[in-house]
């Protein structure tokens, strides 16, 4: 009988397809993860919760994390990772009115990815230290990109780093509200997320006719 060899490219990717199942696992313990926590925190889990979710054993979660917490950050950074395609998406959009667009792809983006904001929310309020800091941290590096994007407006050239950043602050905080209240809408309630995007998109004109005003008062104080 003879023995068929194995072919050179199979040998040669198998070291790459254990790297591919170590990271299907990694990111199974992730996505199972954020399924079990769509209505919970990810303090009341435990690691063998999260472990059969995935389907592997409690032992072998340690070799994709050191801990919960670092389970937890990793969490964010997928989130987050939603947030930035989201935020991305925004500054391309081409409608005329670029409130009234950044607010709907908000919407279709919370739709769409659930339990990725719930959890960010949720955890952002109050929940295990390491993932609240790693929370805070990406919520600091959207204002401070959303600065930069503002310090490139026209109107805006002559502003101080502290204005765009509070200016920035301020929207930011508003579509965290915004994406709070969306994705704890129940969805047997169609009318109330026309009500939570009208609400919305009114709070940005509100902070885009004060950041008007303010512009107007600071080139008054410095004439």
């Amino acid at each position: 009988m003879s023995v068929r060899p194995v072919p050179l490219s199979a040998a040669r990717h198998s070291p790459q397809s254990r790297a591919e199942r170590k990271e299907r696992t990694r990111q199974a313990l992730i996505t199972g993860t954020l399924r079990l926590l769509d209505g919970r925190s990810l303090a009341s889990l435990s690691l063998r919760e999260v472990s059969r979710e995935a389907g592997i054993v409690p032992t072998a979660f340690y070799r994709h994390f050191e801990s919960m917490d670092e389970l937890g950050v990793a969490l964010v950074e997928e989130c987050t990772r939603t947030l930035r395609h989201l935020i991305r998406d925004a500054r391309r959009d081409p409608s005329d009115d670029p409130i009234a667009g950044t607010v709907a792809i908000l919407a279709r983006y919370v739709r769409e990815h659930g339990p990725d904001f719930r959890f960010l929310i949720r955890e952002r309020a109050g929940g295990m230290p390491a993932v609240v800091r790693a929370i805070a941290t990406a919520l600091k590096l959207f204002t401070n990109e959303l600065t930069i994007d503002l310090a490139r407006m026209p109107g805006l050239h002559s502003w101080s780093g502290a204005d765009l950043e509070m200016a920035a602050d301020l929207m930011v905080g508003a579509m965290l509200q915004t994406i709070q209240a969306l994705a704890e809408l129940d969805p047997r309630w169609a009318g109330d997320e026309a009500d939570v995007i009208n609400r919305a998109e009114r709070q940005l004109r509100l902070i885009a006719l004060g950041m008007a005003g303010w512009q107007q008062s600071t080139d008054g104080a410095k004439a």
